[in-house]
This record gives C-alpha cells, sequence and structure tokens, in this order.
C-alpha cells in the first residue's frame, strides 16, 4: 500500500483553542493537512492522530490547553485515539519541556513549524522521517518567520464572514503581555499579500472581513509605509463583494486622526472601534508601560464620538493589577460610567511567568480580583442595558448567520463575531451571508430582539 493510500485511511481529529490569530493558524493547518491526504475527522475522542493548537498567553488559557490534552491522552491510553500532536502558542512559550512535563505527547509542533504540520503528523506515524526537533524557548537558531502565508485556508468561521491577519507579533512592551516572548516583533505582512487573500477570501463567500493583528494601526511601521492600515483599509473596499471590513485590535494611543477621518468617510469599514485600554489611572498605565494617558484618552473618545457619532465602541480591561488601590479602581469605574462603552471585556490579573508586572510587589489576592470584577461587569451590565434598551425601534442592516424554524441569528455593524452579543430574529429564514433589515423590538440579555421588515 502506497504511503498516499495509508494516509487515506488515516483520521486526524483538530481541537482549535485560542484567539482569532489562533484560528487562523489552525485553518491553515487543516488545509495542509487535508490536502496531504488525511482525512479530517469532528471527533477528536477517536481520530487515529489529535492535534490540538493551543493557546498559552494567560494561565486560563494554558488551563483550558493542558485539559484538552489530557483528555486527548486519556483517550490514546484507553486505545481509541493512536497519536498526539500540539501545537501553537503554549509549545513556543514552554519548548521541548511541555513535552517532557507532560508524557504521552508524541510531538509538539512551534509557531516556525506551523506549514510542516503534515510532515510532523506523517513522522509520528512512521510514514516518513519526522522533522527535527525543535530549539529551545527564546533560541535564534531557527528564527521565527518574518511572516505566514495565510492564503488556501480550510475556514473554521461559516464560509460568508472570515478573519484577516495583517501582521505577526508586537512591538510593545506591556508589563503583563506575553505575546512579544510567544510570536515575537511586530512584522507586518506585504499589502500585496494581505489582498490576494482577502480576494481569495472574498471569491470564496465572504462578505464580512475581521482584520486583526496584536496591533492593527501599526500596521505598514515595519516597512516604512505611512498611514498604512489607512492605505490597506482603502485597497480593501475596492474588493466589489466584500461588504463589511472590521477594525479590531486598535490600540489607543495609535489611532489618528487619518484613521478616524477613514472610518468616517468609509462605505465598508465599519463605524465600530475596538480599543482596549487596560486602565486609566496613570499611575497604573505608565507601570503598565502603555504609552496611553487618562488625557488622551478622554480626547480620544470625545474626538471619536464628534466624527463618527454612531461608533460602537469596545474595549478590554484589567482589575487587580499588582499595587492596584480601591481608589484606583473606582476611578476605572467613573471612567467607565462616563465613556459608556457598548462592550467591554474585562480580565483579573494574571500574574505570567517571564513577564515584568509578575515580580511587581503588592500583588492583588485572588479574592479582591473577583470581587473587583464582578462589581466592574456589573457596573457595565447596567450601562449596557440602558444603552439597549434605548435603542428599542431603531432600524438595522443584520447579516444573517444562522436560521432555523424558530428564527435566525445575526449581527449589525456594532457586534464582531464570537465576542460579541447577537441578534436574534423572530421571522427570518434567509440564508446565512444575506444582509437584511431589521427593526429592534426589545433585549434577551445582551442580545438584541429584532423583527425583520
Amino acid at each position: 500500500m502506497s504511503k498516499k493510500a495509508q494516509k487515506n485511511l488515516i483520521t486526524v481529529g483538530f481541537v482549535a483553542l485560542g484567539c482569532p490569530k489562533n484560528i487562523v493558524d489552525s485553518e491553515v493547518m487543516l488545509a495542509q493537512l487535508g490536502q496531504a491526504g488525511y482525512v479530517l475527522s469532528g471527533d477528536a475522542d477517536s481520530a487515529d492522530v489529535v492535534v490540538i493548537n493551543t493557546c498559552g498567553f494567560i494561565a486560563s488559557a494554558k488551563d483550558e490547553a493542558m485539559e484538552a490534552i489530557g483528555q486527548a491522552l486519556r483517550q490514546k491510553k484507553k486505545g481509541r485515539v493512536r497519536k498526539v500532536v500540539v501545537a501553537g502558542c503554549l509549545p513556543e512559550r514552554m519548548g521541548q519541556t511541555l513535552r517532557d512535563e507532560v508524557k504521552g505527547i508524541d510531538a509538539i509542533v512551534r509557531l516556525k513549524q506551523r506549514d510542516s504540520i503534515a510532515q510532523v503528523v506523517a513522522g509520528c506515524l512512521g510514514l516518513v522521517a519526522p522533522p527535527p526537533l525543535p530549539d529551545a524557548p527564546g533560541s535564534d537558531a531557527t528564527p521565527l518567520p518574518a511572516i505566514h502565508d495565510d492564503r488556501g485556508r480550510l475556514l473554521i468561521t461559516p464560509g460568508h464572514w472570515a478573519y484577516l491577519r495583517i501582521s505577526e507579533g508586537c512591538d510593545r512592551r506591556c508589563s503583563f503581555c506575553t505575546i512579544p516572548a510567544i510570536r515575537g516583533r511586530f512584522r507586518s505582512k506585504p499589502m500585496e499579500m494581505v489582498l490576494d487573500e482577502a480576494r481569495e477570501l472574498a471569491d470564496n463567500g465572504a462578505v464580512e472581513l475581521s482584520i486583526i493583528a496584536q496591533d492593527s494601526n501599526y500596521y505598514g511601521r515595519d516597512l516604512k509605509l505611512q498611514n498604512g492600515l489607512v492605505k490597506l483599509a482603502a485597497e480593501l473596499e475596492k474588493i466589489e463583494t466584500l461588504r463589511w471590513i472590521r477594525l479590531m485590535y486598535l490600540y489607543p494611543s495609535g489611532i489618528d486622526e487619518p484613521l478616524l477621518e477613514a472610518i468616517a468617510q468609509s462605505k465598508k469599514v465599519l463605524h465600530y472601534v475596538d480599543m482596549p485600554i487596560q486602565h486609566i489611572s496613570d499611575r497604573i498605565l505608565s507601570c503598565m508601560r502603555r504609552a496611553d494617558t487618562r488625557e488622551k484618552n478622554v480626547h480620544l473618545i470625545n474626538r471619536l464620538r464628534a466624527l463618527i457619532p454612531d461608533a460602537v465602541l469596545r474595549t478590554t480591561v484589567i482589575v487587580g493589577y499588582p499595587g492596584e488601590t480601591e481608589a484606583e479602581f473606582e476611578e476605572l469605574l467613573d471612567f467607565m460610567r462616563w465613556a459608556r462603552f457598548d462592550a467591554l471585556g474585562c480580565f483579573a490579573f494574571s500574574a505570567e511567568a517571564g513577564t515584568p508586572a509578575a515580580q511587581l510587589a503588592g500583588q492583588i489576592p485572588a479574592a479582591v480580583k473577583q470581587e473587583r470584577m464582578d462589581r466592574l461587569m456589573q457596573t457595565q451590565q447596567t450601562l449596557a442595558f440602558e444603552k439597549m434598551d434605548a435603542q428599542i425601534g431603531r432600524t438595522l442592516t443584520v447579516l444573517v448567520d444562522e436560521n432555523g424554524p424558530d428564527g435566525g441569528i445575526g449581527r449589525y455593524y456594532g457586534q464582531a463575531p464570537h465576542i460579541d452579543s447577537v441578534c436574534l430574529i423572530d421571522n427570518s429564514t434567509d440564508e446565512p451571508g444575506t444582509f437584511i433589515q431589521t427593526r429592534i423590538t426589545g433585549r434577551h440579555g445582551y442580545d438584541f430582539c429584532v423583527q425583520k421588515i
């Protein structure tokens, strides 16, 4: 039997964890495995090979990854799974020590090995010689690739929307963040490569693209390209079948006047601004090594709302940063009441090994962090519900994501896929990927209830 015929009998179960950037890596690896002749299976508990693409950003993500690895290894011990391969950020962060600490892993695939996934699986199965082991974390022996070519993906997302990654890594040195250590320095993709991928996605039916990077508005600076994101968005607008362009992960200090004007004037770039402020206390922002200040953030929000009155603002904050006082936490709550963000994500500070913040004095007890997070999210809930109730009767253009006998699920421009709420459509049988006109009739928690008109 030929090796190709052997592969056609081998099932690969794939577990995709982590952020949108990790999802893109998963989609590339899925495509490569399929093209190599493996049978992709939705049942990771009984596939011949299980590949787990992990996140290692914070402790909770590591815990989730370890649970998925443990589940695969338990199935392997039962004889239902033959091989377990672990890929992504956790191996990048831990290197070979991951395999040493967790017995039974057959191979690890670091970020630089992503495009060798099919060879790694074949090597585990004895079909080919296994590729060389990856070097230790932090080693420059095999540097991260300048960029990944993400074309030819097998989408995990519905076909009518997709992520479009425009860069790798990050040059920010926020004191709490592991991303630069995991994914390296910021590297922009050449614009033509980004546009080729966008055209490919649009040709395959995508009407919405979410632009992702660790710091999207930094795009092009390493290529000496001024206003790179503005120029990229202008080129993306020329793709005729593309309707919605969503800009994610805009570092607040990098949101300048040309970008605001481009968003305001664009017919396709959505009036949705995702700007993680992390905190508002000047002392804490400085300790976090953020370039922002309270004054700058107030000015930015005022300018944004003056130029784009219907802008939907989303942010992310951290509570319980080392040394955060009750007064500084209350300052953050007061700022939220003033800013009235449409959506907000909150994380309790996680002391990640290797980050400067993990070594700081004044670490906050877990119970205090949880109490502050609960209080903050209750405050945000009150603000969000007030804003939502005030919009009952408003008409919205909604992109249908799902439909069924009891109605559909979709999103308006102010709802990003996977992270925000949705619109519950009570009388729609329209196909996913269809834009429909609706009226808000109420809300169910954070979700709008809408009726097709």
